[in-house]
């Protein structure tokens, strides 16, 4: 069996002291080292102290497909090829996928140096529940897609986080506002770990009049993921329910309530209740 194999490593988003361990020990001993952006990994390398012994060349979405099979050949013929891309995970919005999949066929190993993740970075400072979530790339670039994208997604209950550019943030996010209501809580992560780091909360509509004035940096948005809707009828039905077996109507209306998640206020719900009883 080749002693070679594929190392897919994850880069700092901002602050070179996030490099792993496993990283620098990678960039030091990889045979090959494919870079989004050679000059990037380079600056790297060198604030790391870290000078490559192996060949670096680039690798990026327009030359990824022709880039492979050469890789692969490399990791068959023994050699240690390490992935990187411009900051974060390889693959995740990133070159990288082709060659997994390559190499996997090919019958290669394929190991992760695990590190920062713009995605997982935004979730966890967001304030939004993150026990469940979704990732969904960049946003469509033109309006009646990305307004298409924000409809597909206003029913998903997860927390769901996408990528998108400073310059088209403010029209992204009152699409957005457009398709899943203004008053949907999202968070703004901009320059993410770096000196200028901002993470802006607000409703979508709050957002998006706040990017109007134009923004600057890496941007990563989390979404919080739809309420589910609950039948007001079926929910009148169970407090109804509740009261023939001897609750008080309020304390049924307040048991219901707190059992649906997304159910109207304990007033809307009372004055629906004693409109079927009439």
């Amino acid at each position: 069996m080749t002693t070679g194999r594929l190392l897919l490593a994850a880069t700092p988003l901002g602050q070179a002291g996030d490099a792993s361990a496993r990283l620098v020990a990678a960039l030091r001993s990889a045979d090959v080292v494919a870079a989004e952006d050679t000059r990037r990994i380079r600056t790297l390398a060198q604030t790391l102290d870290v000078t490559p012994s192996g060949k670096v060349v680039s690798f990026f979405d327009q030359n990824e497909a022709a880039r492979v099979p050469w890789l692969v050949e490399e990791i068959a013929a023994g050699a240690t090829v390490l992935v990187v891309s411009d900051a974060g995970m390889p693959l995740v919005s990133d070159p990288g996928y082709r060659l997994v999949t390559a190499c996997v066929a090919a019958g290669q190993r394929v190991e992760c140096l695990p590190g920062p993740s713009a995605v997982t970075t935004a979730l966890a400072v967001s304030g939004l529940p993150c026990d469940r979530f979704c990732f969904e790339g960049f946003a469509p670039r033109k309006h009646a897609a990305r307004l298409t994208w924000f409809g597909a997604l206003a029913a998903e209950p997860r927390t769901w986080v996408f990528f998108e550019s400073p310059r088209r943030l403010a029209e992204c996010l009152r699409d957005a506002a457009a398709r899943l209501g203004a008053d949907r809580q999202a968070v703004v992560c901009r320059e993410l770990t770096k000196t200028h780091e901002e993470v802006r909360r607000g409703t979508l509509g709050e957002l998006a009049e706040w990017a109007a004035d134009g923004v600057l940096g890496e941007i990563t948005v989390v979404v919080a993921g739809a309420v589910a809707r609950v039948d007001v009828d079926e929910l009148v039905a169970e407090v109804v329910a509740r009261v023939d077996a001897g609750a008080g109507v309020k304390d049924a209306c307040a048991e219901v309530i707190a059992a649906n998640p997304g159910a109207p206020s304990r007033r809307d719900l009372y004055d629906a209740v004693l409109r079927a009883r009439q």
